[in-house]
């Protein structure tokens, strides 16, 4: 075989070296509407629409190249054509559906939309603002077979108090989670998932939860931030696998919980529920929480997620403590709220909601504090227990107590009003 030289082999890696730059300086004098062109790969995976939306909405493009409808092959026409029910648009030569809403996750995702039809994130949670607005007898029917007296209710006073503006700017944003739609499905998945990264691992985010679940009303994500889960996330979130395959979600991909760990996730074998109340014993959001109907068995399955960290003798000792939190504030609430009943039967306070400063300080008495003292007992938020919880419930029954006196003092000797049902406590 005969030697090549020297020469030659410089010769040619100087070509070939040539050949690489000049391809390269080639490729940058291409105009961007050349080299801006989708991949191969995200051609099959999106069809058309992202030759457009690649330049018009280009965020949307690269949030779907990040999820895993991608990776498994889903085009963007399979979420957004019409599903049975829905009105059609004509869009550059597709068909799409004019409005997307859970329905359209429901064609393949149908087990969890099932579970979040029956659960009050649905329909009861529109109806706590907005009555039956919106509602078809069918879907009124299917929320008052799992929530009975949640959805046949009226628009909550607080909002037409407020106004329209504040209705739609704010109640809504949160409660549209379980909007009726009017191809007879619930709400949109995308409240916690996101439109287009359609995102396990956002749902997991505790922080994702709280956009809706924070404030006085209903603080869980500022009690799970000062409990020790809520540390433990914080401090390690960063080994944590967050995106890991919720069939198939061990400690070991999370060592300390969130919110979707507890209410929904399938850890370890569990069993992986849409509806985040399904592993709750009580309804701390009542005034007078009562035990849910299913709150035996539901009590249990959370304790089969706090088995997974805690030992059976320190879970029993969470509960039996929570509980008697529990029902301390339930004698609470109750006594304060028979105290505006008597009130109310002696002509003192009237009927319309919240014209009077006493109507303010029952409401605030148990939708935020007597609440919060609940929920932080059940989650292990002892500051808000205490400060945020029983001092509050203490301050507002000293204050409701002077008010009544006024009140009845106020009416020695004249004559009393006649009495009018009053407004009902109810969240």
């Amino acid at each position: 075989m005969p030697a090549v030289s020297f020469k030659s082999v410089f010769i040619a890696v100087v070509l070939g070296t040539a050949i690489v730059v000049a391809a390269l300086l080639i490729n940058a004098k291409r105009p961007p509407v050349e080299t801006a062109q989708p991949s191969a790969e995200l051609v099959r995976a999106t069809g058309k629409c992202a030759e457009c939306h690649r330049r018009e909405t280009s965020a949307v493009v690269h949030q779907f190249e990040r999820s895993q409808h991608a990776v498994k092959g889903i085009n963007c026409l399979d979420c957004h054509k019409p599903a049975e029910g829905q009105e059609a648009m004509e869009h550059r030569g597709f068909t799409l559906a004019k409005h997307l809403t859970a329905k359209n996750c429901a064609q393949c995702h149908t087990t969890e939309y099932e579970q979040f039809a029956r659960s009050r994130h649905a329909g009861p949670s529109w109806a706590a603002v907005r009555g039956t607005e919106g509602f078809s007898p069918e879907q009124i029917a299917l929320g008052e077979k799992f929530h009975p007296g949640w959805i046949k209710r009226p628009t909550h006073p607080v909002g037409v108090a407020e106004g329209e503006s504040a209705m739609a700017g704010g109640c809504d944003a949160c409660h549209a989670i379980g909007k009726p739609n009017a191809d007879g499905s619930f709400g949109s998945c995308t409240q916690c998932h996101a439109r287009h990264s359609t995102s396990v691992a956002l749902a997991r985010e505790p922080r994702t939860c709280g956009q809706c679940h924070m404030g006085p009303d209903h603080s869980q994500i500022e009690i799970f931030e000062e409990s020790k889960h809520g540390v433990l996330f914080t401090a390690q979130r960063e080994s944590f696998n967050l995106k890991a395959d919720p069939k198939h979600l061990t400690t070991a991909d999370m060592p300390a919980p969130t919110c979707s760990t507890c209410h929904m996730s399938g850890l370890e074998g569990l069993k992986v529920t849409h509806n985040p109340g399904e592993r709750l014993g009580w309804f701390l959001f009542a005034p007078i929480s009562t035990r849910r109907p299913a709150g035996d068995a539901g009590e249990q399955g959370m304790k089969e997620v706090c088995l997974k960290c805690h030992a059976h003798t320190q879970v029993e000792s969470f509960y039996t403590n929570a509980e008697a939190v529990l029902q301390s504030t339930n004698e609470k609430v109750k006594g304060a709220l028979d105290l505006t009943a008597a009130l109310r039967k002696e002509g003192l306070i009237d009927a319309k909601p919240f014209d009077q400063p006493i109507k303010f300080v029952e409401f605030d008495l148990w939708h935020y504090f007597g609440r919060t003292a609940k929920h932080a007992a059940f989650m292990g938020g002892a500051d808000f227990v205490q400060w945020h919880g029983n001092y509050e419930l203490l301050k507002l029954r000293n204050e409701l107590d002077t008010m009544a006196k006024e009140l009845r003092e106020g009416h020695g000797g004249a004559p009393v009003p006649k009495a009018t049902k009053g407004t009902e406590a109810k969240p």
